[in-house]
């Protein structure tokens, strides 16, 4: 199965599209594995390597602020965070990954350009894994997409 096989829609043509990629370095042997897996499907999609723009956090919570600071450039269409944020034994969990999510949807409003939600919330290690090149596929690949096929949606309305 090829990655368009998964999408009813073509997968637009990415050229012309200037990209942010905000990465966590907390979990990085994940991270890196999602931010891998971003660049290459960009990349495969007919992105510049020139049109991306990488930055790295300490955190997922510190997502949001990378985030904001590369929606703000008015020389990137469309901003990917990539994290993992992974069940330990206190609510902290819970917080982080309410307050990210929360996060990001806010940008997307507040700059009125994609933000993508590219942040594994898992309950182990292992799932992690298995959503960053594992069995599960690679979710840093379906945030490239997400991100090309929203950049060129409001140029088809």
């Amino acid at each position: 199965m090829t990655t368009q096989d998964k999408y009813q829609t073509p997968i637009p043509n990415a050229e012309k599209m200037r990209f942010g990629i905000v990465v966590s370095e907390w979990n990085t042997s994940i991270t890196n594995a999602l931010c891998k897996a971003t660049i290459a499907s960009l990349l495969l999609h007919g992105a510049k390597k020139k049109n991306i723009k990488l930055i790295q956090v300490p955190g997922s919570f510190e997502l949001i602020l990378g985030a904001q600071l590369l929606a703000n450039k008015k020389n990137i269409d469309a901003v990917i965070c990539l994290g993992c944020i992974i069940k330990g034994d206190t609510p902290h969990f819970d917080f982080i990954s309410q307050a990210v999510a929360s996060g990001i949807a806010n940008l997307n409003i507040h700059h009125n350009k994609p933000v993508i939600f590219g942040v594994l919330t898992t309950n182990n290690l292992q799932q992690a894994k298995d959503r960053s090149g594992g069995k599960h596929s690679n979710k840093g690949t379906e945030a490239a997409i997400t991100a090309i096929q929203m950049t060129a949606l409001p140029r088809q309305i």
